[in-house]
């Protein structure tokens, strides 16, 4: 069976996933997890402000595609893939980065759309669904933006009817208005604003209330999940699939908001790389909450670990 392997470079993180394929009589296809891993790089370090990559944040890219790489070799990987998202498609200089990376996997990343990025984690979210559950709602909350897909899925293909990127994720909100450890209530006010504002055209294009379960994927929506279970350590097996509500999210937040980064910090669920920015994802996804739920969609949110990686590798499928 042929080995695949997908690579997602986004704002905040950058992830390898390594599957096997297999395709069903019916035309569908199977994907079995030979390896995932993630790494905190900060691609989008400073981006929203100078609109050039750091450095630095090549440079630890770097050390991070050098390992995936590796890896899949190991593997034995016949096909690879590599999208790059919000923070590529806003730097000036971004030919350092497509240099570096046909220099170290023999293929060059894809900068893809916003919308594009919307299909890639609706097809990764939806696979392990009930199709009498939807329509579906599939919220990818990243470092730079943030994506609303509306769809079906009966179980082998995914259809998707709208889809919407905007412009605001975890870093960029945390860079823009949330300057102070713990943040003000100005301040969370002022980000709070921002995430309405910046929304609007996203819930303009896609109708939530026409969803019957709406699914979180992506670094921000997982560790909420783990920070209300109030895990021990990080554990994909119980955040994937797991259920937030509307005042689980809103105690959970609330308390992030409210915490200073050395406290954030002293949560093993937080991945290092996360704790200075989590505070504004969760916000981010408070307001969705509470959008969702005004425009008629479901209440509660049911978190993913099958996102963006997932979808990329189905497409090299």
């Amino acid at each position: 069976m042929p080995r695949v392997a997908a690579i997602d470079c986004g704002t905040n993180s950058i992830r390898l996933l390594v599957a096997e394929v297999t395709h069903r009589h019916d035309g569908s296809v199977d994907l079995r997890d030979l390896h995932r891993e993630m790494r905190v790089v900060r691609l989008g370090q400073g981006v929203d402000a100078t609109g050039r990559l750091a450095p630095e944040a090549l440079e630890r890219t770097r050390e991070a595609l050098k390992a995936y790489a590796v890896a899949a070799r190991r593997k034995g990987v016949e096909r690879l893939r590599m999208v790059a998202t919000s923070a590529t498609r806003d730097a000036s200089n971004r030919d350092e980065f497509f240099a570096m990376t046909r220099e170290l996997l023999g293929t060059e990343a894809e900068v893809i759309s916003g919308d594009e990025e919307a299909r890639l984690s609706f097809a990764g979210a939806v696979g392990e669904q009930d199709p009498d559950d939807g329509p579906f709602l599939v919220v990818d909350v990243g470092g730079g933006s943030t994506e609303l897909v509306l769809g079906a899925w009966d179980g082998s293909a995914a259809d998707v009817w709208a889809a919407r990127s905007v412009d605001i994720g975890c870093v960029r909100l945390t860079e823009r208005t949330l300057r102070s450890d713990p943040p003000t209530p100005d301040e969370i006010a002022e980000a709070e604003a921002l995430v309405v504002r910046t929304l609007a055209p996203a819930f303009d294009a896609v109708d939530v209330a026409k969803a019957g379960r709406w699914i979180g994927v992506a670094g921000t929506v997982t560790t909420l999940s783990a920070v209300a279970q109030r895990l021990p350590e990080y554990d994909s097996q119980r955040t994937h699939l797991s259920t937030l509500s509307p005042d689980r999210i809103e105690s959970v937040v609330g308390d992030l908001l409210a915490a200073d980064h050395a406290a954030r910090a002293e949560n093993p669920v937080i991945h290092p790389g996360r704790v200075d920015v989590i505070g504004g994802g969760g916000l981010i996804v408070r307001v969705l909450a509470e959008q969702i739920a005004q425009r008629g969609g479901p209440a509660d949110l049911v978190v993913s670990e099958h996102d963006i990686l997932d979808g990329i590798a189905l497409s090299l499928a």
